[in-house]
């Protein structure tokens, strides 16, 4: 995940006014649209020549599209006055802030002016394009974990199949894990180190069916029992490897978005990574025996087997754009249109976002790719919260078990409790969250 600083949004727009009536988009009068997204390099020109799909058919549109533009700017642009048409963010849990502070505008009147039914989209990704019933975003392709495995070293290991349960992924990390001379890891089964590479609390939580939130909107780390078994399995793994080990296995390891990614390099047999690293792999290891399966899930909940935890990219109208009709015409285009959708998900390997375009018989993708739709589609795949914070609240959960992964927590329940009062105390002062 990204990094965000929640309070700077929630300043942006704390007396912002109504969104404004609408207008009809003018087809006589040029029009120029700025675009910002957060994409670089390869992937920025995919955007470019998905967005150059809507220019053709618009010759009174032109749009200008800039990249590598993060949560602060935006921000920035938005409290400054001079913000683009159009904002794509990576985070789907910023979506809180955005709606919140009314930095983004409400989509409610041009989804009801255009007859668009936002059941086009999954339940979860419908949930976090929205805060409170407001809606400030649509989805613009998702990201989706579940596991890869070598298939060299499952063989070699004697394994037929990848692991369903936590029990049997347990037993396949051991039983792949390689050491060379003093105990030291040549080869690590599974790495459930939270902060190591995609690796994180809110997929891990979901392997178990942890809650975030009661009905009321409370943190409920300590109440759901999902999370203690969940931290104390994690915990138990890094045992197994040794925490000073396993620290030194990683500090050697490649950079994770690089063809030196340790799974592509052999030295992990199993990772809990994204959609996007079929196209890593095909670009930089291609030669890599590997296959894609579902995370594996808790004993106790062998019905979420074949779902995830999901999360995607958001985009939406600033309050301040300056053409708000001729955006919304391009943001409608982008999140809705199958052929757009498929464009952009055979460019960026991400998965696209409507029911429709998952079918979409223009995406050429692998094989090991159709997992990751499965998933997206799974009526039981969730998401985190959606918050007036953001990402705040993982973050606070986050440092607790950095603290708990290195030993340094005595009373896992009572720091639980600890974590609860901090985020509920968080969500209490910038007004509050929601359970999904």
């Amino acid at each position: 995940m990204r990094p965000f600083t929640w309070l700077a949004l929630v300043a942006v727009c704390a007396a912002a006014a109504a969104t404004t009536a609408l207008g009809a988009a003018s087809a006589a009068k040029p029009v120029t649209l700025h675009v910002w997204l957060p994409f670089t390099a390869r992937e920025l020109g995919v955007m470019k020549q998905a967005i150059a799909g809507y220019d053709v058919r618009h010759p009174e549109i032109t749009v200008d599209v800039s990249g590598n533009i993060d949560t602060t700017k935006i921000v920035a642009a938005i409290r400054s006055g001079d913000a683009p048409d159009v904002a794509m963010d990576f985070e789907s849990a910023n979506v809180g802030t955005y709606c919140s502070s009314g930095a983004f505008v409400d989509l409610a009147p041009y989804l009801k002016r255009d007859h668009v039914n936002v059941k086009i989209f999954p339940a979860a990704a419908r949930y976090y394009t929205q805060y409170k019933g407001k809606r400030c975003a649509l989805p613009l392709l998702a990201d989706v974990a579940g596991l890869y495995y070598n298939k060299a070293l499952f063989r070699k290991a004697g394994i037929g199949h990848p692991p369903r349960t936590i029990s049997e992924l347990t037993a396949d990390a051991k039983k792949l894990t390689q050491r060379g001379k003093g105990g030291s890891l040549k080869v690590v089964g599974f790495d459930s180190f939270v902060g190591f590479y995609t690796v994180s609390v809110d997929r891990l939580g979901a392997m178990f069916g942890g809650k975030w939130t009661d009905a009321k909107g409370r943190s409920t780390l300590a109440t759901d029992p999902a999370w203690a078994r969940m931290l104390r399995w994690q915990k138990s793994l890094l045992d197994f490897y040794g925490y000073d080990k396993l620290v030194r296995f990683q500090a050697g390891l490649g950079d994770e978005y690089s063809a030196s990614n340790a799974f592509e390099q052999g030295k992990l047999a199993m990772n809990l990574d994204g959609e996007w690293r079929v196209a890593f792999i095909k670009a930089e290891h291609p030669e890599l025996q590997y296959g894609t399966a579902p995370l594996p899930v808790d004993g106790k909940h062998p019905e979420l087997y074949g779902s995830s935890v999901l999360n995607g990219s958001i985009a939406g109208i600033p309050r301040n754009a300056p053409h708000k009709d001729q955006a919304w015409e391009l943001l409608r285009y982008l999140t809705t249109s199958s052929h757009a959708l498929a464009q952009m998900a055979n460019g960026l390997g991400n998965v696209p976002t409507t029911t429709a375009s998952l079918k979409s018989p223009e995406l050429k993708l692998d094989p090991r790719f159709d997992v990751f739709l499965r998933i997206y589609s799974n009526p039981r795949s969730s998401t985190v919260p959606i918050t007036a914070v953001g990402v705040a609240y993982q973050n606070l959960f986050t440092s607790f078990i950095s603290k708990w992964q290195a030993g340094h927590v005595k009373d896992l329940q009572s720091g639980l409790r600890d974590v609860d009062h901090q985020i509920d105390a968080q969500l209490q002062h910038a007004g509050g969250g929601g359970p999904p």
